[in-house]
């Protein structure tokens, strides 16, 4: 098997609410949508994040509903510490609520996180260590 990943497919309470978050707020474009089911964005090179209806993808999946927010991160890197600032903005002009705002991390990095409408994380953050090459191959 490859190490490959092509899909990142969130379980949410309301497609319709994730979908304004991530779709009319962020600005992010669709590539294609079941309204009311799914919403698939493409995020990257051959990435693509599906938002879908928490009650269908448990019962796709098997798994029975905890409750809980899922312990999952989800990082947007980027180029310099004011790149995460405006990000950051942008999010919370979005909806979405500021869990950590962004500090220079021990690391030497700088991050912050946020969570989207169902309480994903995001973890918006600029590495100095941290680079990707023209093939999409990281370097660090």
């Amino acid at each position: 098997m490859q190490p490959r990943v092509d899909f990142i497919s969130l379980g949410v309470r309301s497609v319709a609410a994730s979908r304004a978050f991530y779709v009319d707020g962020l600005g992010w474009p669709v590539h294609r949508e079941v309204p009311g089911d799914v919403v698939f964005i493409q995020v990257n090179h051959g990435l693509v994040l599906s938002l879908w209806d928490v009650r269908q993808m448990q019962a796709d999946a098997g798994v029975t509903a905890s409750g809980a927010v899922p312990c999952i991160t989800l990082s947007h890197n980027l180029p310099g510490t004011e790149d995460v600032d405006r990000v950051m903005e942008e999010a919370a002009a979005a909806g979405a609520e500021i869990i950590a705002e962004p500090i220079t991390q021990p690391w030497g990095g700088y991050s912050g996180y946020f969570a989207d409408p169902d309480g994903f994380r995001w973890e918006v953050a600029y590495n100095p260590t941290w680079a990707v090459d023209d093939g999409g191959a990281v370097t660090v």
